[in-house]
């Protein structure tokens, strides 16, 4: 499981290839990651936003940004976790993905919580 701690932010990802949804033949790719967000600070958070940066294994480089996560911009108290799974394509077998959350503290300040960087790999015995 890849690791970041940013401000007392934990951020924990563990992915998953889904050869059901994916087709060698039409160089796609599919792969789930779950993360789940930890507060081990003393201040409620909120992740109001996503910043992604993929990379294929072609070199082929994409960045992705939205509010929130799987639709929801949760908060999450001190000692609390949230954990949610997603989802990639990628049109080679391997790849990479990290990123950062925007966070909102109650006083309203922002910080930027790191995602950190992880594979996406087919396993050996499928390729």
């Amino acid at each position: 499981m890849d690791t970041a701690i940013t401000r007392g932010i934990r951020v924990a990802v563990r992915t998953q290839y889904l050869p059901e949804q994916s087709d060698v033949h039409a160089t796609r790719f599919v792969f789930a990651y779950t993360i789940r967000i930890s507060n081990e600070g003393d201040e409620q958070i909120q992740l109001r936003s996503r910043h992604w940066h993929i990379l294929h294994g072609s070199g082929k480089r994409e960045e992705v940004t939205g509010p929130g996560v799987v639709g929801k911009q949760p908060k999450i108290a001190p000692g609390q976790a949230f954990e949610y799974t997603s989802g990639c394509v990628l049109t080679t077998p391997h790849g990479t993905m990290h990123g950062t959350y925007e966070m909102v503290l109650g006083d309203g300040s922002v910080f930027e919580a790191e995602i950190p960087a992880f594979s996406l790999a087919v396993p050996h015995t499928l390729n």
